[in-house]
């Protein structure tokens, strides 16, 4: 059995990886800790069911952490950057689901979140976690960076044409998410009244922190062209979820059985990234409650221009889904397992 602790288990990304470990036959649950309600059990904070609703919650100064043999950081950005560094130090390894670990170069990392790196050295060993790009470096991990939401779904739409070097000028990702990728801490945009029948974009154009992690990894596939990323997230009155619709101008006119080939090339082996059909376009439906990515192809006629429609959950594939399935490749499991 693997033996998890999980740092921050009461916010909605530690709730769904509890959610998601019950019925993982190598998982057992060693801790749970949450500054908000340490102290409580938690079925105190959380309608949770019998077997999981006596579980303490303490501080993470008092977790055993070198009594875990893998620990889940679901703490915010910055926040996180101490935990994950004590945990790494006790020997155990860890799968962080914050941003302090997913930027590579500390000074873009406080340009974007506005706060110093600490921990560098543990930053240039983590690994991004997305196992579609880095499946070998993940087994070898002792610190994976769980990718953000947002990014998952951009660069599993993108990645295949940055290897082709088919990213040119002004890329544009329009995505859209659910109310719970803002976090279980209440805000007045996220509020009912603000949400409910309301749809809206915030963090447009090139200010959202998303970009970095996206340029990063699609960078490093296509490193001969020059483009950019415009990025434009909106808020959905659903509660899980994420649309990303991306526009791309192709550097020359591609036939859409090459296009469709080239996505299945890239995919067609992966346990849980898939190509859509001819003409289907991608929906939340394809993908809520699950660890699935669907993408969808579509050429505009007599037009250079490829719309790629990609859906995840984002409570899933875009956290605490992927953060299972890079658990199962750092223990040299089946990924599927705790997932179907």
């Amino acid at each position: 059995m693997i033996r998890i602790g999980i740092i921050g288990a009461t916010g909605y990304t530690g709730l769904e990886l509890l959610r998601w470990l019950r019925r993982h036959p190598a998982a057992e649950i060693a801790w749970l800790t949450s500054e908000s309600s340490a102290g409580q059990q938690l079925g105190d904070v959380f309608a949770a069911p019998p077997e999981t609703a006596q579980q303490a919650l303490i501080p993470w100064e008092q977790a055993d952490l070198s009594g875990a043999d893998v620990v889940f950081c679901c703490l915010p950005h910055v926040a996180a950057q101490g935990p994950v560094a004590a945990a790494r130090r006790s020997g155990a390894r860890v799968i962080d689901l914050s941003a302090d670990y997913r930027l590579h170069d500390p000074a873009s990392y406080e340009t974007w979140y506005g706060h110093p790196h600490h921990e560098t050295d543990l930053l240039r060993d983590a690994v991004y976690g997305l196992p579609e790009l880095h499946r070998e470096a993940i087994a070898q991990a002792e610190l994976v960076a769980n990718p953000g939401c947002y990014p998952t779904s951009v660069i599993l739409g993108l990645a295949p044409l940055a290897r082709r070097g088919w990213l040119s000028g002004t890329v544009i990702a329009d995505s859209k998410s659910g109310v719970s990728g803002a976090g279980r801490k209440p805000s007045l945009k996220t509020h009912f009244v603000e949400a409910n029948e309301n749809f809206s974009p915030y963090s447009i154009g090139r200010t959202h922190r998303h970009i970095a992690e996206m340029e990063q990894e699609l960078a490093q596939l296509d490193t001969g062209n020059d483009w950019q990323l415009i990025f434009s997230p909106h808020l959905l009155p659903v509660t899980r979820g994420i649309l990303s619709t991306l526009y791309v101008n192709l550097p020359q006119r591609v036939d859409g059985a090459e296009l469709r080939a080239l996505y299945s090339d890239t995919y067609g082996a992966e346990p849980f990234t898939f190509l859509l059909p001819e003409g289907q376009v991608a929906t939340l439906a394809h993908t809520t409650n699950s660890n699935y990515c669907a993408i969808g192809l579509t050429q505009v006629p007599e037009s250079l221009t490829l719309i790629v429609t990609v859906s995840i959950d984002n409570l899933v594939k875009g956290a605490s889904g992927q953060a299972i399935q890079n658990m199962n490749i750092l223990f040299g499991l089946d990924e599927r397992m705790g997932l179907l």
